[in-house]
């Protein structure tokens, strides 16, 4: 134990001499956006991918003769016959070479200890692949001759898989986090026959809700990571083509406040930066957005389906949960979905402790799903009857407030209601409303946001703040804080929630953030997990956040500006939970209207176009919320 802690220390000292904090902190967010940290790290270490698989790089020609870098994997035990495990990736199959490996492959170690062909494609316009590259490559319905997407990339691959692979039983299935979890999805449409498993994680949906748009707000902590998608490249490669920009501080917070308007950040990205481009000129639900959108071509779906998605995921919420809603309702096949306490990509790490921010949810969690639930599914639709037998029921979800997995028949679970409680003066939180005509106001000052979270940092894809402490929040004067008696019994959430707000401000535009928070006894103990600066006596635990941009509350199409001063309807949709208040914890509901620099700042004033807005458009504005303001539970029987 003291070797391995000396041999820690003297790893953490080699990392903080050979570069900088920030430099460092911007390697490490470029590792999660290629997806890099999505996978365990570090596998048994008695097991050598090399010692078990052979490697081959090969190019698949599709049908309109662009080629496609393919990397498979093929166990050297060539007595038996393995399906094809594969996953399409726009954060390249490195490493290149058909004498390096990779320390583990497939979606967990089971999966690769046991034997399986494992297949890794860079996708069109990507690394080593030919052609041009499509952010959310618009899906063709009814493709003719040589017409392509993501879909027949997919089949012409998979096509050429089954004919020329070696020992493949005939049988593929296909996975993926966060952006592979779309090509994932993607396999789906027009499906090949040989496909007959599907596990799309963390999967996009449709990016006017997903990562970098949430309800029309650009969530301005992904700026930087605008560079991967943004720049394009004209030939095969095994380097990177782009670089992020040198923001020259720690502190990202400041930094986008000094770079206040939007217009400010021009400087860092030309217009070679497609996908930052498009971000700026398709400011609304336009046609653009909708093309690339998945969820609404999800129908009649044929290959087993297993949905599976991280509780606290900041970036993908609306993808995993609608991919799999649109599919129980559109489609005949088998579908189930998975959701657990984890952030972004977390199911797919080796962690024994599963802690998001300072909370503790359990050990050896993501174990037990590759083991317990993942494998089993892939081994039935892959190596066994594929009759639907699995023993998993459809929904098996996580508990975060018993910290337990439960099963369900469906989700949301079919004995659930809905309730109501009602934001009421003097930061109350009712299941009556008060019939006096009364309201809550609050200035907002958009140059002195309100931060997302009290940590200084640098990077993007913000993991810990989905389960951070709100007594901050809580004690400014511009958030609105809504709070029950403590409870008397346990009250569980199974579902969606639906902030029903009636507001009035004195501009002409404004954000509506609406945070559900659990909030723990004085006598809760800490863990080893809370940082130091904190307590888990009363701590505001965030359970679920969202936004939405005020000019998109009636049409994500047609935006329009507040009439100040005239109380107005504004309903907010905030993604499932599944999570219990205990007894002798209180429900706490948080407004706000701004959550910098997660989400860009509103001017207040209305602009067609914020990236257009100038600096005089910024201006301070009462916002009042009404005590006919409810939030909707769906709350279990």
């Amino acid at each position: 134990m003291i070797l391995k802690r000396i041999s820690l220390l003297l790893i953490v000292f080699v990392i903080i001499i050979s570069c900088t904090p920030a430099q460092e902190a911007l390697n490490k967010a470029a590792r999660e956006i290629r997806g890099d940290v999505n996978k365990p790290q570090t596998v048994s270490s008695v097991y050598n991918v090399k010692d078990y698989y052979t490697k081959q790089e090969v190019m698949i020609e599709m049908r309109d003769g662009i080629k496609l870098h393919t990397t498979i994997y093929a166990p050297k035990d060539t007595t038996k016959t393995y399906p094809i495990l594969m996953m399409r990736t726009p954060y390249s199959c490195r490493p290149y070479g058909v004498n390096e490996f990779k320390s583990k492959i497939g979606p967990n170690k089971y999966l690769m200890e046991e034997g399986n062909i494992m297949v890794y494609q860079d996708v069109r316009g990507r690394w080593n692949s030919e052609g041009v590259y499509d952010n959310m490559r618009a899906y063709i319905p009814n493709k003719t001759g040589t017409q392509v997407d993501e879909a027949s990339d997919t089949y012409d691959t998979i096509e050429w898989l089954i004919k020329n692979t070696a020992n493949n039983n005939g049988k593929v299935g296909t996975y993926g986090i966060s952006y592979p979890g779309f090509y994932a999805t993607y396999s789906l449409l027009d499906a090949h026959p040989a496909l007959k498993a599907v596990s799309p994680q963390a999967c996009i949906g449709d990016f006017f809700f997903d990562d970098f748009i949430h309800n029309g707000a650009f969530l301005l902590s992904y700026w930087r990571a605008t560079s991967v998608f943004g720049y394009m490249k004209e030939t095969p490669t095994t380097e990177s083509w782009y670089t992020f920009p040198d923001i020259g501080t720690e502190d990202q917070h400041q930094f986008f406040l000094d770079h206040m308007p939007l217009r400010k950040l021009n400087k860092f990205y030309g217009e070679d930066n497609v996908f930052m481009e498009q971000l700026k000129t398709h400011v609304t639900y336009d046609a653009f957005w909708k093309s690339r959108g998945i969820i609404q071509h999800l129908k009649d779906i044929k290959p087993a389906t297993m949905i599976v998605g991280g509780l606290f995921d900041a970036e993908d919420l609306y993808g995993p949960f609608n991919t799999y809603k649109s599919i129980e309702n559109n489609s005949d096949n088998y579908n189930t979905v998975v959701f657990g306490p984890w952030s972004h990509g977390d199911w797919a790490r080796n962690k024994e402790r599963q802690v998001v921010g300072n909370i503790h949810f359990g050990d050896s969690i993501s174990d037990y799903f590759q083991k317990n639930i993942e494998t089993k599914f892939f081994n039935h639709y892959l190596k066994g009857e594929a009759n639907g037998k699995t023993d998993l029921l459809e929904a098996q979800m996580f508990n975060t407030g018993t910290k337990q997995w439960e099963t369900f028949k469906s989700w949301p679970p079919e004995n659930v209601y809905k309730e109501s409680y009602y934001m009421q003066p003097y930061e109350r939180l009712t299941k009556q409303p008060n019939k006096m005509y009364a309201s809550s106001d609050f200035l907002s000052d958009p140059k002195k946001p309100v931060p997302y979270t009290e940590d200084i940092k640098v990077g993007f894809t913000p993991r810990k703040f989905m389960t951070d402490d709100q007594r901050f929040a809580s004690r400014r004067p511009d958030v609105l804080t809504f709070e029950t008696e403590i409870l008397e019994n346990d009250i569980t959430l199974a579902g969606d929630i639906l902030a029903k707000l009636n507001v009035s401000t004195t501009g002409t535009a404004a954000d509506w953030i609406v945070k559900v928070i659990d909030v723990f006894p004085a006598d809760t103990e800490n863990t080893e997990d809370v940082q130091d600066h904190l307590k888990l006596s009363n701590y505001h635990m965030m359970v679920r956040s969202e936004v939405l941009r005020g000019r998109f509350r009636n049409s994500m199409s047609k935006p329009e500006p507040f009439v100040p001063n005239e109380k107005t309807a504004v309903n907010l949709k905030l993604q499932d939970v599944f999570h219990t208040f205990k007894k002798g914890h209180k429900i706490q509901v948080q407004v706000q209207s701004t959550f910098f620099p997660y989400i860009d700042a509103n001017p207040q004033t209305y602009v067609d176009n914020i990236f257009e807005a100038k600096e005089s458009d910024f201006q301070k504005q009462t916002h009042k919320v009404y005590n006919d303001s409810s939030i909707e539970f769906t709350l279990l029987k």
